[in-house]
């Protein structure tokens, strides 16, 4: 009899542990800049695993996340590519106080999949049968801007803009270089880093007085719980090795 009200009491205490982890749980939605994706996707898995929270993520350009918050968007946390707007949103009052931080710096390459071999000083920029150059939009994507200024930088824009195909992101910008639709394009180096290595093709690895520093900053827009609790798990050092195991270099 003993054993059955003790083997009862057990079946008890782990309803219980497992109601208390169901009812604690909750969800958090984060917006992250496209570059940032497959680095965050992993960073929020382990998070998850660790904490039965559940992460949404959603992708898009830092531009257009931005004027989602401004307009009253239900997000919790803002990852962008940027300095520029997590700034804004700061001076305007709608992060929480003293939130904001660089989490990452970026890295502008210019790569190929296939059939063209791309030279270590991005000569083959000049080349004259080259028919579409994807790059994202420099009004909306940072990445898009730091391409431009690249282009500028070394006397091609006004040379080459015909052939400039425009991503609304640096996500769909990766898409048309790896679909074909592009010859090449200014892609983020973190997005040929897969499964820990460099995916196929060639690429420029741009060398940082082309472009300005692509200091990427996040906010916390509400100060929730599960939210600060993703942010210092974001700082840890398991997440840093992360970043850095994705292309980015850590401040």
């Amino acid at each position: 009899m003993w054993k059955f009200k003790l083997l009862s009491l057990f079946v008890i205490i782990i309803c219980i542990q497992q109601s208390s982890r169901n009812v604690f749980a909750t969800e958090i939605r984060v917006a992250v800049a496209n570059n940032f994706a497959n680095t965050i996707k992993q960073i929020a898995r382990n998070f998850e695993k660790q904490t039965a929270h559940k992460v949404w993520l959603i992708f898009g350009s830092t531009g257009k996340h931005y004027a989602q918050i401004k307009n009253g968007a239900p997000f919790d946390i803002y990852f962008a590519a940027d300095i520029k707007r997590p700034k804004l949103l700061d001076e305007e009052g709608i992060v929480q106080k003293d939130s904001r931080f660089t989490y990452a710096l970026g890295k502008l390459v210019l790569w190929s999949p296939s059939g063209i071999n791309i030279d270590s000083a991005g000569k083959v920029l000049e080349q004259q049968n080259i028919r579409h150059l994807a790059m994202a939009n420099p009004k909306l994507a940072p990445y898009g801007k730091a391409a431009q200024e690249v282009l500028e930088t070394l006397g091609l824009w006004d040379v080459i803009r015909n052939k400039i195909v425009l991503g609304e992101n640096i996500g769909q910008t990766f898409q048309f270089v790896k679909s074909g639709n592009a010859e090449l394009g200014f892609v983020a180096y973190s997005q040929l880093i897969q499964h820990g290595q460099v995916i196929d093709g060639t690429f420029w690895n741009i060398p940082t007085n082309l472009y300005s520093p692509i200091e990427q900053q996040v906010v916390l827009l509400n100060s929730n719980q599960t939210a600060l609790d993703f942010i210092s798990y974001f700082k840890s050092n398991e997440s840093q090795k992360t970043i850095r195991q994705f292309g980015y270099s850590t401040p």
